[in-house]
């Protein structure tokens, strides 16, 4: 099977989980909640050298064990790839590889690897999900490296796995998604930061007025930045501190601490300089599931 071929099974098979799960097509897909729905027991602890393993059915499944020690992305895309394998109807399998990005394209990978894999992509970013976030970002224009990381923060999937995706939605072409990827992400956080230096795993979300209403899914670490004139925090939930950039061009920011607990959430408002009202949005610390789906955030 190439991948082309499993990318269309795949696609109509996420297309069939998200009806019979109840999924908003339109935005960030929640697949931790995904496979409490689909009845897949779940589970997350710290594995060295795995991503996750699916059980089957015929070995006391459908059940899914995930490496709690992974960033929240990596964790969801593993999630949904074993999703994948249970909605795919596949045997119990064990994903190995560390790094999946190193695989991409590589004739290495059984059919239910690349069907699975393939699943998570469709799962995690539906077209009118993409599009959606298309339009708040660039008015659906997509042109340039940055676009396609703010998809990636808004729904909460990799850099380099949204660009992959992009060609797959016949969004951008496969000579400038070669070219995209091989940006840094780094490179693209510190430009989004007004140039500022951030910490390794630290992510960027941008705040813009088209963010208004909008759910912010971040990590602690992660920094949110002001892309507004003049614009400055008003009010700060506790977990959310002020930020000072250290790039040539400072911007607003504030960082995510520990302190707001996973799934947990709190307002945000931003004062925009003629603007009757101030702009409000949400933020979720949507951190990496550990120890039983019991006690995982909703």
């Amino acid at each position: 099977m190439n991948w082309a071929l499993a990318h269309r099974i795949a696609s109509i098979a996420a297309v069939q989980a998200h009806r019979d799960l109840g999924i908003d097509r339109t935005r960030y897909v929640h697949v931790h909640r995904a496979l409490k729905a689909a009845d897949v027991v779940g589970m997350a602890q710290p594995m060295p050298r795995l991503f996750g393993v699916y059980y089957s059915p015929a070995d006391s499944g459908p059940a899914v064990l995930l490496n709690a020690s992974l960033n929240a992305a990596t964790q969801r895309h593993t999630a949904a790839h074993e999703l994948g394998h249970h909605r795919l109807d596949h045997c119990t399998a064990a994903d190995e590889e560390m790094n999946p990005a190193l695989r991409w394209g590589n004739g290495s990978w059984p059919e239910e690897e690349k069907t699975a894999e393939a699943f998570a992509a469709w799962f995690l970013m539906p077209l009118p999900a993409v599009r959606a976030a298309l339009e708040r970002i660039c008015g659906g224009r997509l042109s340039r490296p940055e676009h396609a990381y703010r998809v990636a923060r808004e729904l909460g999937t990799s850099y380099a796995g949204t660009v992959r995706h992009l060609v797959n939605l016949r969004l951008l072409d496969t000579g400038r998604a070669g070219q995209w990827a091989k940006i840094s992400p780094a490179d693209l956080r510190s430009a989004l930061a007004g140039g500022a230096s951030l910490p390794a795993q630290a992510q960027v979300h941008v705040i813009t007025a088209a963010s208004a209403g909008q759910t912010v899914y971040a990590e602690a670490g992660d920094v949110l930045v002001l892309h507004l004139d003049n614009a400055a925090f008003d009010v700060l939930p506790k977990g959310l501190e002020p930020w000072t950039s250290d790039g040539p061009t400072p911007l607003a920011s504030a960082v995510v601490t520990d302190e707001l607990p996973p799934g947990g959430r709190g307002l945000i408002e931003v004062v925009v300089p003629k603007h009757d009202t101030a702009l409000r949005l949400e933020v979720v610390h949507e951190a990496p599931r550990a120890g039983l789906d019991e006690t995982w955030p909703a």
